[in-house]
């Protein structure tokens, strides 16, 4: 019998945090004058990068969910629910922590950029958001599966009917969540859309892993899914707005970047599904399982959490070839302060779950 363990998820989970390292320090310290989308190198590292986020947030939702589902059926569900719960706020915790100019509020100066919202915060608010789906489907699988995907759908064809809303009236603290206008990087909507996807996924793959030739059908359906949704979704979705005279179908398909960054993550997990047994190298799959105490650790490097002391400080004063340099030094010192030097995971979940339990009164 095929081991259930997916380690596919964990290198794409390891690709997806390098791709991140990499994304970020370029970002931050290549020159101007190397940012030309005219240059074919810089162009296919600008699309790539852009793939990177939406695979963070569906493997999220995947890996989370399909173990949910594995805990049900050892009929620990609950225990599972409970964990979740705590990570998904302790997630949004460490998010508003590394933003936290400390020395700056010793000084005196306060403002309030620390409350914009990123990626840590989204996902772990993602995840709690998917566990009460679960729950107020009754803890059915089948109905949850239907509920998930129905609920990416959605999210992603209304993208334009909140694209630009700022959400003026509501406290700043709330509506960083659902408003960029603030400086928010990330909003729930629609990143929760991938998270719901990638639940979706996670019911298929706990139902199916074991059948018969079920990865080749998983991987040639990644393929051409992931084929259809880049280059046909957008005249689907044209097609269906002549048919119904919906115009938000049209709209969505006149800024179609949600579909179509789907359909790369489908590409890519096609990829690295169909090439698991050849990567499943012990350092990718450590980093894979690492991706917090790298998130964290390079955040600090880069952007001077606490301090406001980081490489940002350089400025956008590296030619191309200094860039990757860098980065590539970036990558492997982060990786490897993560795995010798800090344990930021087991050292801050461990306490943050203390304290959850003893507001529980345990």
């Amino acid at each position: 019998m095929e081991s259930k363990r997916l380690y596919f998820i964990d290198i794409i989970r390891a690709f997806a945090i390098i791709m991140m390292l990499q994304g970020h320090f370029i970002d931050t310290l290549l020159a101007v004058e190397y940012r030309d989308l005219n240059l074919v190198p810089y162009a296919i590292w600008s699309y790539f990068r852009g793939i990177t986020a939406p695979t963070f947030f569906t493997i999220s939702g995947l890996i989370f969910t399909y173990l949910l589902l594995k805990a049900k059926e050892k009929g620990n569900e609950k225990e599972r629910m409970r964990k979740g719960i705590i990570r998904g706020f302790f997630l949004v915790f460490v998010g508003y922590l590394i933003r936290s100019p400390i020395l700056q509020w010793l000084s005196g100066s306060f403002n309030t950029y620390f409350l914009v919202i990123d990626v840590l915060q989204c996902i772990g608010l993602s995840l709690i958001l998917i566990i009460i789906l679960y729950f107020l489907s009754g803890k059915k699988t089948m109905l949850f599966s239907i509920v998930s995907v129905s609920i990416g759908v959605l999210i992603f064809l209304t993208e334009p009917l909140y694209r630009g809303l700022s959400f003026e009236n509501l406290p700043l603290f709330f509506s960083n969540y659902i408003s960029k206008s603030n400086g928010s990087i990330f909003t729930i909507i629609p990143w929760f859309g991938y998270v719901a996807f990638g639940a979706f996924l996670a019911t298929l793959f706990h139902k199916n892993l074991h059948k018969k030739k079920f990865k080749l059908k998983a991987i040639v359906s990644f393929f051409v899914i992931g084929l259809i949704l880049i280059f046909y979704s957008s005249y689907i979705l044209s097609e269906i707005s002549k048919i119904t005279n919906i115009k938000l179908f049209l709209d969505s398909a006149s800024y179609n970047y949600l579909f179509t960054r789907l359909g790369n993550v489908f590409i890519y997990f096609a990829f690295f599904y169909a090439f698991e047994k050849y990567l499943k190298f012990p350092l990718i799959l450590k980093i894979g399982q690492k991706t917090l105490s790298i998130y964290v650790i390079h955040f600090i490097i880069i952007y001077g959490s606490f301090t406001g002391i980081g490489l940002k400080l350089i400025g956008k004063t590296l030619s191309d070839w200094q860039a990757v340099f860098g980065a590539s030094l970036f990558i492997m010192s982060v990786c490897f302060i993560s795995f010798y030097y800090v344990k930021t995971n087991a050292f801050l979940y461990k306490y943050f779950r203390n304290i959850f339990d003893t507001l529980k009164g345990k």
